[in-house]
């Protein structure tokens, strides 16, 4: 069965699915395969849960007489492909995100700007890789007006992958940081894996957003198919940045942005948002008000208040670069409230790993942050002669601390990379005597 043929059932269904628990009545589901699993072996379990298809690349899994089972050659690829022909089948702007960080962030404040004017459909959660980004396409119908596509990545020329599903109209990289070093081999892959992106948006003459200021970015300046923000002279948008405490805070036009986004380093995000909808000529109050009114959500940028303590809950991920902006705007925070800092080790650096964690403690040791307690294997092998800095062998004995302190009129800075999933020291701070 072609993409065409595909598309016709993909159109009778009520979108696709690639997991049997997250089953929607009359889906397609698609039968992928892991290093631990076999979709295959859950189609008629799908079927029975009510898909309206199941696409499977092994025959022994398609029933011959049931016309539910559409057996392809490579079930991945039909999915991919499914997605291409349906984008083009679409035919709507599609704007592609990418960067190291704030990348998510960025597109949550963009799909709140663009939806102010536009049905806008974008990347949920994150569902960026070469799976997410083809069921993003596939969550799009004919009354959606415009997409949003996150991009991830790992490895030199996966961001050109996506772009070859996708193919955005329109692309922005919030930055680049050392994030997955182990993956690209070193920043220089991260820039060069990157700006995939921009690259093919220069071979199709599409539109390329810039951050002026950064000096990477401002390199394509001369691509004729820009428009840029930042404070230069040089940019489309021009703007300034604010101090704001502790939330991020910009200006414009002598107007004010203030947002629920904890630290400085997120003001770049909200200008990106600006920039972008004054490109759509969405207008100008609409604009700002859905920057203002944006309230971040899994565990990004959070500020939360528990008595009369405060934490920074920005435990989704981290990197070097995040991790230090994170540190830093923290460091800075104008409080009379003592500053601890919760950190979890940071994944994917490969053999940079023991130099970033060293470098991550030697800024604290000279700091003003009160009191910081790490956890994880890279963090323990750091060496710090700070009486402040506390080490922890597992998540349990972290725990066991924080709920056997008596934490008052504190400001708490959580972070580190997924895999440490920290957000479950929250319950314990909250909890502490």
């Amino acid at each position: 069965m072609n993409s065409a043929q595909l598309h016709q059932r993909f159109l009778l269904s009520s979108g696709a699915c690639t997991d049997t628990r997250k089953i929607n009545k009359n889906c397609i589901f698609f039968a992928l395969k892991g290093g631990n699993f076999n979709g295959n072996e859950f189609a008629a379990e799908a079927l029975q849960n009510g898909a309206r298809y199941a696409v499977v690349d092994e025959k022994e899994f398609a029933l011959e007489d049931d016309e539910r089972f559409i057996l392809v050659k490579n079930s991945l690829e039909s999915l991919q492909k499914l997605a291409i022909f349906h984008r083009n089948y679409l035919e709507i702007p599609i704007l592609a995100i990418t960067g190291s960080n704030g990348k998510t962030t960025t597109k949550e404040l963009l799909y709140a700007v663009l939806s102010r004017k536009f049905r806008t459909v974008a990347t949920k959660g994150n569902l960026n890789n070469h799976i997410g980004v083809p069921l993003t396409l596939l969550s799009m119908d004919e009354e959606t007006e415009f997409g949003i596509v996150e991009m991830g990545a790992n490895h030199l020329r996966e961001i050109e992958f996506l772009c070859s599903i996708a193919n955005p109209d329109y692309g922005y990289i919030t930055n680049f940081g050392k994030a997955h070093l182990e993956g690209f081999g070193g920043v220089e892959g991260v820039i060069k894996g990157k700006t995939e992106l921009y690259k093919h948006l220069q071979e199709q003459n599409k539109l390329i957003f810039l951050n002026i200021d950064d000096e990477i970015q401002r390199k394509h300046h001369n691509y004729k198919h820009t428009f840029s923000f930042g404070m230069s002279r040089l940019a489309d948008v021009r703007l300034s940045y604010l101090q704001g405490q502790p939330n991020a805070q910009l200006l414009f036009n002598d107007t004010k942005f203030n947002s629920k986004l904890t630290g400085s380093y997120n003001a770049t995000n909200m200008a990106a948002a600006l920039c972008i909808g004054l490109y759509f000529k969405i207008k100008f109050n609409d604009i700002r008000e859905a920057i203002e009114e944006y309230s971040p959500q899994n565990n990004r940028s959070q500020l939360i208040e528990s008595g009369n303590n405060t934490i920074i809950m920005d435990a989704y991920n981290a990197n070097p670069t995040s991790m230090h902006a994170a540190l830093e705007n923290f460091n800075n925070l104008q409080t009379s409230k003592q500053k601890i800092a919760v950190l979890g080790d940071m994944f994917e650096l490969g053999d940079a790993a023991p130099t970033e964690h060293q470098v991550i403690v030697n800024f604290i040791e000279n700091s003003k942050i009160s009191e910081t307690y790490l956890l994880g294997e890279n963090f323990k092998k750091t060496h710090t002669s700070n009486d402040f800095i506390f080490k922890f062998k597992d998540i349990e004995a972290l725990k066991t601390h924080l709920q056997e302190s008596n934490f008052e009129n504190c400001y708490f800075l959580i972070k580190g990379s997924r895999g440490m999933a920290l957000e479950r020291v929250l319950d314990s701070i909250k909890k502490s005597r």
